[in-house]
């Protein structure tokens, strides 16, 4: 069951884009490199928009917030790209742990499995763990080698369909980066 997701964007859009907006490297990634710069962060926090819909979530808001700001408070020395980064950090991952935390409790589930490419951030495996640990259970989190560009997710869904008897022959395959993995 789909318990929630994005009602626009991918958070790992939402943070690749706006690394681009501050000027940050995609070696390694744009999301280690925003990882990196909000370890620094934190003198100024940023108020940004929450958009937590139910068990839905909203990035492209925060994300054009956020990016306004860096172009104004950049400039003028306001505001540090440490600052900026940690403050979307801090709370796009606070949005997440929140859904999750509700999706728990509806589902009577102790175990949370993060994948993805944002998955292999520390300081969302450690917001996430805090959660976990607060209601008596485990978090599984995977690093770098299983988590770009969700070849977790993608191979999981891969095994559940052969499992189903789910088969395509591979003439007859094709990849389309906006469908869903279910």
């Amino acid at each position: 069951r789909i318990f929630g997701e994005t009602i626009d964007i991918a958070i790992g859009n939402c943070l690749d884009r706006f690394a681009r907006v501050i000027g940050l490297s995609n070696d390694p990634s744009p999301g280690y490199n925003i990882e990196q710069e909000a370890k620094k962060g934190g003198d100024v926090f940023l108020d940004l928009p929450y958009t937590v819909k139910g068990m839905d979530v909203s990035f492209s808001g925060i994300l054009t917030f956020i990016e306004q700001e860096a172009k104004t408070k950049l400039k003028k020395g306001l505001i540090t790209k440490a600052d900026l980064c940690f403050s979307l950090q801090e709370t796009i991952f606070a949005m997440l742990v929140e859904i999750t935390e509700r999706a728990m409790a509806h589902c009577g589930n102790k175990q949370v499995l993060i994948v993805g490419g944002v998955g292999c951030n520390r300081r969302l495996q450690d917001m996430m763990a805090d959660m976990v640990k607060a209601r008596g259970g485990s978090l599984c989190a995977m690093d770098h080698r299983y988590c770009i560009d969700n070849g977790a997710m993608i191979a999981q869904a891969g095994i559940l369909a052969l499992q189903f008897g789910v088969t395509t022959e591979l003439k007859d395959t094709q990849c389309t980066q906006r469908f869903r993995t279910d």
